[in-house]
């Protein structure tokens, strides 16, 4: 039987597969104890030599196959470390977005607490007021965030007009109370002074609806509140 000499075959084989063993040493963390590749490769391109010519296909397929092995081990590594990375930076990012939206919230019920412990005896009274300063005044008292919900109510129910009667019912002010006593609960001026009947209207909101918002929301869908 013909022998040929696959020596240089097996040579870069061993060494290949030597190189991409250390590869995958490397990606997965541990460390190789230090061996002696000259000797290895030396035995096994001796033993690789007496392989007959007829078979040194199926070694250099398995040689290959054995490399491919390798490769996908290391490259499921690197791709199971950069999962791990993206977890991690996902939920810090996940943690910063809640601890802005707590400091948020606290800062919002902060200041609703503020302006809601405002009265009519906080502003100066007057004989008449314009719409701008009873706008004025609202702002101060309603939280930013649900002030245009609560200026979308007042404009359906009296623009803005502290006087303002309903004709068929007697519902009265800014919001439109009925019976118009009811602002009463908020100040014995009701009738003369809108910060009184803004008060009024905003516990009325934030107790029968939850806010402002809510209230709002109620009235879009059934033209009352």
């Amino acid at each position: 039987m013909s022998r040929i000499s696959v020596r240089g075959f097996a040579v870069a084989s061993a060494t290949a597969v030597t190189a991409v063993g250390s590869v995958v040493g490397v990606a997965s963390g541990s460390i190789a104890a230090p061996n002696n590749d000259a000797e290895a490769t030396a035995s096994d391109a001796t033993l690789l030599a007496d392989i007959p010519a007829g078979q040194q296909a199926q070694v250099q397929t398995a040689t290959v196959a054995q490399q491919a092995n390798y490769q996908a081990i290391a490259a499921d590594e690197g791709a199971k470390k950069e999962a791990e990375a993206a977890a991690r930076k996902a939920a810090a990012e996940t943690a910063v977005a809640k601890k802005e939206a707590a400091e948020k919230a606290a800062k919002e019920r902060a200041e609703a607490k503020a302006k809601a412990s405002r009265s009519a005896s906080d502003f100066p009274v007057q004989s008449s007021y314009t719409v701008a300063q009873i706008q004025a005044m609202a702002a101060q008292m309603v939280p930013s965030g649900q002030f245009q919900c609560f200026s979308n109510i007042v404009d359906h129910e009296s623009s803005w007009n502290y006087h303002a009667v309903n004709a068929s019912s007697g519902a009265y002010g800014l919001f439109q109370a009925l019976p118009a006593g009811k602002y009463a609960s908020a100040g014995a001026d009701w009738q003369t002074n809108p910060a009184t009947q803004i008060k009024w209207g905003l516990n009325y909101m934030d107790s029968r609806y939850g806010s402002p918002c809510e209230a709002w929301s109620f009235w879009q869908a059934n033209h009352w509140y």
